[in-house]
């Protein structure tokens, strides 16, 4: 009877065991895509882990961060945690799966959103903006220029302060940028390829390039084309166009007591307006990795490295922030700041580590890269 109890228990372990592998390995979603599940390991004693929460609890006893923050290599996630209020007035607290504007962060999505539309053959990078907008009025810019910043086009944003008629009750879409660029030719910056000046506007008019091939609007591509196939359940994208008030839980403060307003420019995507997670943003570095979308050699593309200005510390490639290590390893990282919210995005190509920091307070969540590199043991040069 003894031998047979051990037997019983010995099966029962087997079961759970490999019940316990399965679930950490693959699991398939709604719609029967394959979305990705990490391990989990937080060892209090692990430097690196011990390091980092001991960072970002001292700064939020003072007063310092308010957000979540998840460290990840390989399979396995090594840390994430939330800290403070997605609402101050409510209390409502933060959780791995809070939803944060990623600002210009969302520029990696819309990069990556060109780069399958020119795998698929529906776009080259060299296409002028002429291509799919006849009456544009600015000459020989392509979509390579748009991707690097390097197109000299005038920051919309300036534009429509300047010219668009109702800055409190009216909002603006990718479509008005367009047309008060057209109707109104504000001077630009420098003439096309001459050299590297980030921009939101070449990032809307991305976006809109991806609807006029598409026949989607930008929402809905993210939404079919990357953020479903990959188990991406918490991102979606905000357009005020859609829904004049942002019903989103997390709320974006300029400090600990002002809330961020909800811009009239919030209507326009593809610079900003994607919501995501931790967690989700961890699922797109790690479809990266693994080829889901492209091989090594076509996202090798969007990691080029551009001639180096003196005033640019890093090369920006397509969507991407580029730092070329001494061993010719790169990171490969996106920073973001829009109304109340910030966002740091870095990914090691070497050892596939990747970072997420969500901050809902624009003032105490600014880090600096090169501290967020050395706190996850990631050389920065």
């Amino acid at each position: 009877m003894k031998r047979m109890l051990n037997q019983i228990k010995f099966i029962t372990v087997v079961v759970l065991t490999t019940l316990l592998f399965i679930s950490c390995d693959e699991q398939e979603n709604v719609d029967g895509e394959s979305k990705y599940i990490y391990n989990e390991i937080y060892t209090k004693d692990d430097p690196t882990t011990k390091g980092i929460d001991s960072f970002f609890q001292t700064r939020y006893n003072l007063g310092a961060f308010n957000g979540t923050v998840l460290y990840s290599a390989h399979d396995t996630i090594f840390y994430k945690k939330a800290f403070g209020f997605a609402n101050r007035k409510s209390k409502d607290t933060l959780n791995i799966n809070s939803k944060f504007q990623l600002a210009s962060v969302s520029k990696t999505f819309t990069a990556f959103g060109i780069m399958l539309l020119e795998k698929e053959g529906r776009l080259s990078f060299q296409d002028s903006i002429r291509h799919f907008f006849p009456d544009f009025p600015y000459q020989n810019i392509t979509i390579h220029q748009l991707l690097t910043h390097r197109s000299g086009l005038p920051n919309y944003m300036y534009a429509a302060d300047e010219h668009w008629k109702d800055l409190t009750n009216t909002t603006i879409d990718n479509c008005d940028v367009i047309d008060i660029l057209i109707g109104h030719e504000p001077m630009r910056y420098h003439k096309p390829g001459v050299r590297y000046n980030y921009n939101n506007t070449n990032y809307a008019i991305l976006a809109s390039i991806i609807e006029k091939i598409s026949k989607m609007s930008y929402s809905k591509f993210m939404n079919e084309k990357i953020f479903t196939p990959i188990g991406m359940i918490n991102t979606t994208v905000y357009d005020k166009n859609i829904s004049f008030n942002n019903n989103e839980p997390v709320v974006g403060y300029i400090n600990w007591r002002r809330k961020a307003q909800n811009s009239y420019l919030n209507g326009v995507v593809g610079d900003k307006g994607i919501y995501s997670t931790v967690e989700d943003m961890n699922k797109f570095s790690k479809a990266i990795y693994e080829n889901y979308f492209f091989t090594d050699e076509e996202m090798n593309i969007a990691y080029q490295l551009l001639n180096k200005e003196l005033y640019d510390h890093d090369n920006y490639g397509y969507g991407w922030r580029v730092n070329m290590l001494s061993d010719s390893s790169k990171i490969v990282y996106h920073t973001g700041w829009w109304k109340g919210f910030r966002s740091y995005f870095f990914r090691s190509l070497k050892d596939e580590k990747t970072i997420v920091v969500l901050s809902n307070n624009s003032r105490t969540g600014k880090l600096s890269s090169k501290k967020l590199m050395d706190l996850f043991n990631i050389k920065y040069e």
